[in-house]
């Protein structure tokens, strides 16, 4: 079945609310709160910007049932769909459960750290979800910065979620489930200070407005320099 052929999972954006003192906080104690918290506003619009020009269905996920209001502020053509309780595994299968629930075949997640992600990824996972059951894009850490699936994920709750064993666990724990797999490319996603260099250099060319607004943000930054 060729992509052409084949309708476009379903995106998720499975997201925090940026605050003072609420997610990166590596980069915070490097950087200080203010900082931290501007880069993960615009790392965030760089997901949301992914987000509306996704060719399929479209949900934000926020973190807590209060901030439902305020994702759908940000982007009110999508569904929002709260976050449960529980680690990240554990919120990603009660949410693959909900939506498969009310109707959807296929589910891509993606995070709002990885702004590096582009349109021939996204082609190239919508491609690849045509032939296999599901398909990972791999992050240069160890993790992984998209998965999608046309079949419900095992059980992930205890998978070493945010260590460098993570993709590779999550593959077996797929095969291991019967699941086709294919992971297909690298990207990189943003937790240390550090990434921001790889940033500047991926997203130097880069002309989505959020990225550049992203890359402004970055400016003048010692740890970018």
């Amino acid at each position: 079945m060729s992509e052409r052929n084949s309708p476009p999972p379903a995106l998720v954006l499975v997201c925090k609310r940026p605050a003072p003192g609420h997610g990166k906080q590596r980069l915070a104690a490097r950087l200080g709160t203010a900082v931290a918290l501007e880069i993960a506003e615009r790392l965030l619009d760089c997901a949301l910007e992914d987000l509306a020009a996704w060719p399929g269905a479209r949900v934000i996920a926020p973190d807590a049932a209060q901030h439902c209001a305020w994702a759908a502020g940000r982007l009110p053509e999508c569904l929002c769909l709260a976050q449960p309780p529980g680690n990240l595994g554990e919120r990603l299968n009660a949410l693959d459960r909900r939506l498969r629930a009310a109707g959807h075949r296929a589910l891509a997640f993606i995070g709002s750290d990885a702004p590096a992600l582009a349109e021939e990824h996204y082609r190239t996972v919508r491609a690849a979800l045509a032939e296999v059951d599901t398909v990972l894009l791999a992050a240069r850490d160890g993790g992984v910065v998209l998965m999608a699936s046309r079949r419900p994920w095992p059980d992930l709750a205890g998978l070493p979620w945010s260590t460098p064993a993570l993709g590779q666990a999550l593959a077996e724990s797929c095969r291991r489930a019967g699941h086709s797999l294919r992971v297909c490319g690298e990207s990189f996603d943003v937790d240390e200070a550090a990434d921001l260099l790889q940033v500047r250099r991926h997203l130097a060319g880069d002309p989505r407005p959020a990225r550049q607004q992203l890359l402004a943000a970055l400016a003048g930054l010692e740890v970018c320099a």
